[in-house]
């Protein structure tokens, strides 16, 4: 169960960082927008709503499951967001970043193995 809890905090964590950047892709100084428009941002205002159900997720994890295996196994937030920026932003990710997915990937595994 603690693990998919986990993977629900990851899933949690990965779209406020999506709704932060579509936030702030969305503000537009040319046209007058400032900081001051965020705090009036749905995006914004969501994605930090995301990160307290995260958070709250996140301290059911910690009681279930060991730091050492918990906190490495989150770092699958940086694979999916990689993916989802690709795919939502039409972002372009160099060879590096791949072989730097790949390698979390490869350590996520690891860590995974019993």
């Amino acid at each position: 169960m603690a693990y998919i809890v986990l993977f629900f905090n990851i899933l949690l964590l990965v779209s406020g960082q999506l709704l932060w950047k579509t936030g702030m892709n969305k503000l537009d100084t040319s046209k007058g927008d400032s900081w001051m428009t965020l705090l009036w941002s749905p995006h914004i205002w969501s994605g930090l709503v995301l990160y307290g159900i995260a958070t709250v997720l996140w301290l059911y994890v910690l009681k279930k499951l060991p730091l050492s295996l918990a906190y490495p196994l989150q770092s699958l937030a940086y694979v999916i967001a990689l993916v989802a920026a690709v795919f939502i932003f039409h972002e372009s990710v160099p060879f590096q970043r791949w072989v730097g997915v790949a390698i979390i990937l490869v350590g996520v595994i690891v860590l995974a193995w019993k």
